[in-house]
């Protein structure tokens, strides 16, 4: 019990570490939370025009939630999928973005540190999540309503693949939190005010 609780404080701690901000202060860059949708996140980092700052912002986010399970896989020598300090430590790096200790508990909305649990979890169920979402962006040309539909197919692939497996609660938590994060963006959308990409708000 006290290894599973110090490894989900590290993974909250590592979760809580904003590369949109850190990203943006070493590179001079505005506070990613004073402009554009004030989210501290790639696609908002993307607005400065600069996008090295922003691949830098995607690869740190989704970077540390891999690094998160992949660590805790190494120390443990747990499985990531049918252990449970792994699936652990994912959702609390995931839970540390969007809720960061170090930022005043004002984090992003997950995307990239989703992408990263889940391809650490399990790179097929990581995939076809990632497929979903590209799918939806070319289809849809909204970020935040494929993030929605592929974090609800996340669900239902990890039940598919895994059954009852542990890894399963994970990702359903992942996929409610991100939902519930999106909030905005779904009442939005159901306005038809949400913008497409290329759009600005309306």
């Amino acid at each position: 019990m006290m290894q599973t609780a110090l490894i989900a404080l590290a993974a909250y701690c590592l979760g809580s570490v904003s590369f949109a901000i850190l990203v943006s202060r070493l590179m001079g860059l505005p506070d990613p939370r004073s402009y554009g949708s004030k989210n501290p996140g790639a696609t908002n980092v993307l607005r400065t025009g600069n996008r090295v700052a922003a691949a830098l912002t995607l690869i740190g986010d989704a970077g540390k939630g891999a690094f998160a399970v992949g660590l805790t896989v190494l120390y443990t020598g747990e499985s990531a999928i049918a252990g449970f300090d792994a699936p652990i430590a994912g959702a609390l790096a995931f839970l540390g973005h969007l809720y960061p200790v170090f930022h005043g508990f004002k984090g992003g909305k997950g995307v990239a540190t989703a992408a990263g649990v889940l391809l650490a979890l399990n790179p097929w169920l990581g995939l076809a999540t990632l497929a979903t979402f590209g799918i939806m962006v070319a289809f849809f040309r909204m970020i935040s309503l494929a993030s929605i539909i592929a974090a609800t197919f996340s669900v239902f692939y990890a039940l598919f693949l895994f059954g009852e497996a542990p890894i399963v609660p994970t990702v359903a938590a992942i996929a409610l939190l991100l939902v519930w994060r999106h909030r905005e963006n779904m009442a939005r959308i159901l306005r038809g005010a949400e913008p497409r990409l290329g759009e600005k708000k309306k």
